[in-house]
């Protein structure tokens, strides 16, 4: 697990040039929760619309690691905080998806179960939240001092933003995440979100700093 933490930390932080992340699975891997085309517009043009408008705005800037700019976005103008936002979201979002899913098991299960009781209690508690995202944002579960919680944000606003707390899930309520498959079903998306949530990632997120 200490290995994969490490394996996670690079990703979160990527230094100098922000490049994007590799998408760790083919384009039609997650079907058929999220088909070709919606992962396709959503990893080359969205969020790697986010890295290239970010690099663009950072130029002439110290470029400190990515993880960092998002705790001290409030140095920064809101173009900066929009597009770290939405290239760090997503450097976890595309990560927090695996193919099939991963056994909902190990320290993330013993600590989403002590929280909330039941594996169904906190699902539908994430999906609630989620759902009631008005209009684009993220839904999160968040470890702040040892406790998980759920918070929610909009647009590309990040919980270490706003000291909420550090990122353990988080699900892409934005209509581009989803509105080619389920419309206007947002609730369908996220209940499916459940079958392809990589919870050996999540579990690892846990010890990031």
């Amino acid at each position: 697990l200490m290995s994969f933490s490490r394996e996670v930390n690079l990703i979160l932080e990527k230094v100098g040039s922000y490049k994007p992340i590799n998408l760790p699975y083919s384009l039609n891997a997650l079907e058929p929760v999220v088909n070709r085309q919606t992962t396709d517009f959503h990893y080359n043009d969205h969020y790697k619309g986010y890295v290239k408008k970010l690099n663009a705005a950072m130029t002439n800037r110290n470029k400190p690691p990515l993880v960092e700019l998002v705790r001290d976005i409030k140095r920064y103008n809101d173009h900066i905080k929009d597009n770290a936002g939405g290239a760090y979201n997503h450097q976890l979002f595309f990560n927090m998806m695996k193919p099939g899913g991963s056994d909902f098991t190990g320290e993330i299960k013993d600590r989403i179960l002590k929280r909330f009781g039941t594996y169904g209690k906190f699902k539908k508690e994430f999906i609630e939240n989620a759902t009631g995202q008005f209009g684009s944002g993220w839904g999160w579960l968040v470890e702040k001092n040892g406790r998980l919680d759920l918070v929610r944000t909009p647009n590309q606003d990040n919980p270490l933003m706003f000291d909420l707390g550090k990122p353990v899930l988080g699900v892409d309520v934005w209509e581009h995440s989803y509105y080619l498959m389920y419309g206007p079903k947002r609730k369908e998306w996220l209940q499916n979100f459940f079958d392809i949530i990589n919870w050996d990632f999540c579990s690892a997120l846990l010890h990031t700093s």
